[in-house]
């Protein structure tokens, strides 16, 4: 599932019982209210704390600026993980953030083990997927909604 938002995407629901917390681009109750419907216990804007330390984020949203505010939002020892295979460059934040066990990693540092795990993982998940569906020729226009936050869910192009 897609939100256009802070952190862009989630899987929601865990075998392990996690509560799961979405954040949006401020201002778009809509997607807060998909997260909602979605199984998400809370949904807020990306520059709005969460009730509640976490104990992990995944920043799927290829932007640098929103690093150091999941940092914030995690707990003593808590983990921040860029989802995506790029994002733009992140900015200077104090140490502070970062302080107190707090780690911050990459999907470029992941493992083939951290991998074999999160597929034998994936199949217990009750993943949850909304998706719209694009012919090949209108994949401008798909990237258009993705960039306006005009698509809920996953776009997804096909070929004829």
């Amino acid at each position: 599932m897609r939100f256009r938002s802070a952190w862009d995407s989630l899987v929601l629901g865990s075998p392990q019982g996690r509560r799961v917390y979405a954040f949006t681009r401020a201002g778009d109750v809509a997607a807060q209210a998909f997260a909602r419907q979605l199984g998400a216990v809370w949904a807020g804007a990306s520059d709005a704390l969460p009730p509640e330390p976490l104990d992990a984020a995944i920043l799927f949203a290829p932007v640098g600026d929103l690093v150091p505010l999941a940092l914030r939002a995690v707990r003593k020892g808590g983990m921040v993980v860029c989802g995506g295979i790029h994002m733009s460059d992140i900015p200077r934040f104090p140490y502070a953030d970062l302080w107190q066990e707090r780690s911050l990693c990459s999907v470029a540092n992941l493992t083939r083990r951290d991998g074999a795990e999160f597929l034998a993982l994936a199949p217990q998940v009750p993943v949850q997927t909304e998706t719209q569906v694009f012919p090949l020729e209108q994949a401008n226009d798909a990237l258009a909604r993705l960039r306006e936050g005009r698509l809920q869910g996953a776009a997804v192009l096909v070929t004829s």
